[in-house]
């Protein structure tokens, strides 16, 4: 028999309960057991007046941020209206059915405002990252760091070639924030400072995004995300934007280890990462601290004649010479640049050469110098720490290294196909630091709740 039609009818009064709506295996029951925003009151406090209307709750805020970034929400508008029909995100963001869900724009007030000033999403990021040190997700031994692309919100159309961009012609009174932004990080070393050579364009709406071709495919504005990451499980230990460019990588790498070392006494024993980072201030940087470095090397010493290379040279330390597979020595006979930026190569190396009257009689000149009178060898700065890291390419640790950097670019491509950060929304340095932040925080809320899940309450009967 076919059932009456169902209709809606209001009722006076429900007995209903959020608690009960939501389910017991839900991602949020699981994640919510990790956030903790006590803190938060007593962090923004300097910031907030003694007079006038009250606020709406940083708490509330945060928490739809972090459900908006967790369940890869990217725009704030739909990120109301989500929060406002969901069950289970009002539960989250402790709302009852009867409250009033913030408006879109209190987000932008409150992150170019308060937020901002008070660094309240690196306290977030931190804050969780000590939650998993806690918890025994993070061993700090080997570390990994990487770098990723991450598309700016900017466009070629808007934009202007390098030879046409004066930024000493803005005025800063006039500039939109993104371009005051860009104006303030001219001398920082992730920014301005990372390089001096100029990007082809420059875009009008976010000038500190680096024009790039770096996937090998059309052009685009970008910013990097800089992971440091504990291969043990996987935890981000810090994260940092800087212009899509090698320098500023590689020298964002010794920012987030000085970070993690003062906040959380971190200091590893390994550094795992790829060839873009095996330069030789780099490498002699992580010596000095003590850290092994299982980097491949940058070495261009190859010879494309397949005559004898750097490599086939022995290094004698204690007499400072080099020995050839002949036996013979090469030593220095010109000065040793004190002043890296006078050397011959501008690099700071030194010059170790044979005798001429040694080569020419030697049976393999052939194999070592065939086109010149002499052999020469030059020997840079840091070459000793490259030989650490040539000599730790050689062991079996380092093949455990090369597989557990993969973590990191894992990170990346959950990043992007399932938390959804391909483009950016907010623009300028600041607000790519705030995206990159609240993507890492809830990469690892997540990574929480997939270890320790939220235990299963057993159904009433």
């Amino acid at each position: 028999m076919m059932g009456p039609r169902q209709e809606a009818q209001s009722a006076l009064f429900y007995d209903f309960s959020l608690e009960n709506h939501v389910p017991q295996d839900h991602l949020l029951r699981s994640i919510d057991r990790f956030v903790d925003l006590t803190g938060i009151r007593s962090h923004l406090a300097l910031f907030y007046s003694h007079t006038g209307r009250p606020s709406i709750d940083p708490e509330l805020l945060i928490r739809m941020l972090i459900v908006g970034y967790t369940c890869g929400i990217r725009s704030e508008r739909r990120l109301c209206e989500e929060v406002h029909l969901n069950l289970a995100y009002r539960w989250f963001c402790r709302l009852d059915l009867t409250d009033a869900v913030p408006d879109h724009s209190s987000f932008s007030k409150n992150r170019h405002g308060r937020f901002r000033q008070s660094d309240l999403l690196r306290h977030l990021f931190e804050t969780v990252v000590a939650r998993c040190i806690q918890e025994g997700l993070v061993s700090g031994q080997r570390l990994a760091v990487d770098a990723s692309l991450i598309e700016a919100d900017a466009n070629k159309q808007n934009s202007t070639p390098k030879e046409d961009w004066d930024a000493q012609s803005i005025d800063p009174a006039d500039a939109p924030r993104a371009v005051r932004e860009y104006l303030e990080v001219l001398d920082d070393e992730a920014f301005g400072a990372a390089s001096e050579v100029e990007p082809k364009f420059t875009s009008h709406s976010d000038p500190a995004s680096q024009w790039t071709a770096a996937r090998k495919g059309p052009a685009f504005f970008s910013y990097s995300d800089n992971y440091l990451i504990d291969t043990d499980r996987g935890v981000i230990l810090d994260v940092e934007g800087t212009r899509s460019i090698r320098q500023a990588e590689v020298g964002s790498t010794r920012t987030m280890l000085d970070r993690v070392k003062d906040k959380f006494d971190i200091d590893p024993d390994w550094l795992i990462a790829d060839t873009a980072y095996g330069s030789g201030p780099m490498l002699g940087w992580l010596v000095d601290r003590k850290i092994d470095p299982y980097i491949p090397v940058i070495d261009k010493a190859g010879r494309p004649d397949g005559t004898w290379t750097r490599i086939d040279f022995e290094w004698d330390a204690d007499n400072d010479q080099y020995i050839c597979p002949e036996g013979h020595a090469l030593k220095q006979f010109r000065r040793n640049y004190s002043d890296p930026n006078r050397g011959p190569t501008g690099k700071g190396v030194t010059k170790y050469r044979a005798l001429k009257l040694t080569c020419q009689s030697c049976p393999s000149k052939a194999r070592c110098c065939p086109n010149a009178d002499f052999r020469s060898i030059t020997r840079e700065e840091h070459e000793d720490a490259r030989q650490t890291a040539r000599d730790l390419a050689k062991t079996d640790q380092y093949e455990i290294a090369m597989k557990l950097r993969k973590k990191v670019e894992m990170l990346f491509a959950h990043l992007k196909r399932i938390l959804g950060l391909n483009r950016l929304r907010l623009r300028g340095p600041n607000g790519a630091n705030d995206e990159f932040l609240l993507a890492a925080t809830a990469q690892n809320l997540r990574k929480l709740a997939k270890i320790f899940p939220a235990p299963q309450k057993p159904q009433a009967a």
